[in-house]
Order: C-alpha cells, then structure tokens, then sequence
C-alpha cells in the first residue's frame, strides 16, 4: 500500500509540476499560433455561409462573430481569452498526471527510479513514444486543415506509440542481437503500413504558419517530458525514502 501512495504522490506533485510550466509556455508559443489558423479557418467558412440560404440551410460564423443559439444544440465552448487559458492549463496538468502515473507505475517494473537522471531517460522514451514517432506520420495540425477520419488516426497513433514502446523495451532490455533486431521492425511496422491520409492537402493555412506549429508543439512537447522524467526522478527516492 505504502508503494502505490508513493506513486500516487510522485506522479500528483511531477504532474502538476510539469502541467503548470508546460502549460505557461503553451500560451506563449503554441496558442498564439492556433488562434492566428482560427482566422483562416473563419475566412474559409464565411463563402459557405454566404452561399447558403438562412430559411433552409445552416450557416457558420467567422471568428470575430459572437456566437448566439440556432435551438438546435450547438457544442458549448470555453469563451476566448482567461476562460479558455484556464482550460488549458487545467487539462495540461490533467495530461501531466495522467502520463506521471504511466511513467511512474513502468519504472517500478524494473525497480523504481533512483535519480533525475534516469528519471530523464524514462522522459525521453516517453517523448520517443508519444511525441517523435506518431509524429512522424501524423504531425500536430491547426484548424483549418484537412486530415483523415478520425478514428483511423487514433487507432494508427495508438498501434505507433504502443509499438514504438515494445520495440523500445526490446532494444534496451533484450538480451539477444535477434530481440534488438525484432524491436527495430516493430518500430518501423506502424511506418511502414502509412498513416491514414486525407483525400486532399489543399488548405487554407501558411505552410510556414503550420512549420512554426509542428516545430513549437514537438519543443515544448520534449520540454513537457523532460521535466515529467526529471522530477520524477528526482521524487522518487525521497519521497519512497520517508514512506519507507
């Protein structure tokens, strides 16, 4: 019981930790730029809007048109500026403890951590497994920008990770040249069969707005796991120490 409070604990503290500064540094490098594709994604909607006859069709809004109530059930969202901070900070310490308690619950498979910097190798697997490689084949997206159902990138990004996982343990943990070997083709499986793809690539946003994107989410998606894998580490003796 002692063990799974001090998992419990080292995940809540590392996560909202992590969340928290992950979080600030969302809203200074990766929502600036989301909120700059929302308006291409208005400027696309408008036309449609426009070509569409009030009495028998729907109609959309651009960004800078207050949203009102059709009665039909339209999806409730945060308002622009502190409300939708907020939430964003809240599910970013959500995510952080979620992951703290994978991260955490894996390492004490093979004893528990017993440094920050172990605890930094753990967080750069997980940036390999859930960042780097689905990334690979499914890159961060704005709005705006065509991509293919939904489902089929789930279960491509679920079957990448969980792969790239096995392979890595493989690699590290394998005590044969043939496991290494089997842990770089279950790697490169999920690659291999392609990502699910949209019927078109034609959209209204910047390529450079989208590299900007791909390349500040990826950053602060590596900062996220460092700092997830650090404090872990770094908790986890000290913390096991006083439960003990």
């Amino acid at each position: 019981m002692s063990l799974f409070r001090t998992i419990l604990l080292v995940a809540l503290v590392a996560g909202i930790a992590t969340g928290v500064a992950s979080a600030a540094v969302h809203l200074f490098t990766t929502v600036p730029l989301i909120l700059k594709a929302e308006t291409f994604e208005g400027s696309e909607a408008a036309p449609a809007a426009d070509s569409a006859t009030h009495a028998t069709e729907a109609h959309s809004h651009d960004a800078a048109t207050p949203a009102h109530d059709h009665g039909d059930g339209e999806e409730w969202g945060p308002a622009d500026g502190f409300e939708r901070n907020a939430y964003t900070v809240l599910a970013t310490v959500l995510t952080a403890f979620g992951f703290g308690l994978l991260l955490v619950a894996a390492t004490e498979l093979k004893g528990g951590l017993a440094s920050w910097r172990e605890g930094i190798l753990w967080g750069l697997a997980g940036f390999a497994v859930f960042t780097l490689a689905p990334g690979l084949g499914l890159p961060p997206e704005l709005p705006a920008m065509p991509a293919a159902d939904l489902m089929a990138r789930q279960l491509w990004w679920i079957g990448t990770a969980a792969a790239t996982a096995i392979g890595l343990a493989l690699l590290v943990y394998g005590r044969s040249p043939l496991l290494a070997a089997l842990g770089v083709l279950i790697i490169l499986a999920p690659h291999a069969i392609g990502a699910p793809q949209p019927a078109s690539h034609d959209s209204p946003i910047p390529e450079s707005l989208h590299h900007s994107f791909v390349v500040a989410s990826v950053a602060v998606s590596f900062l996220f796991w460092v700092l997830l894998g650090g404090l872990s580490g770094w908790l986890r003796p000290r913390l096991g120490a006083r439960a003990a």
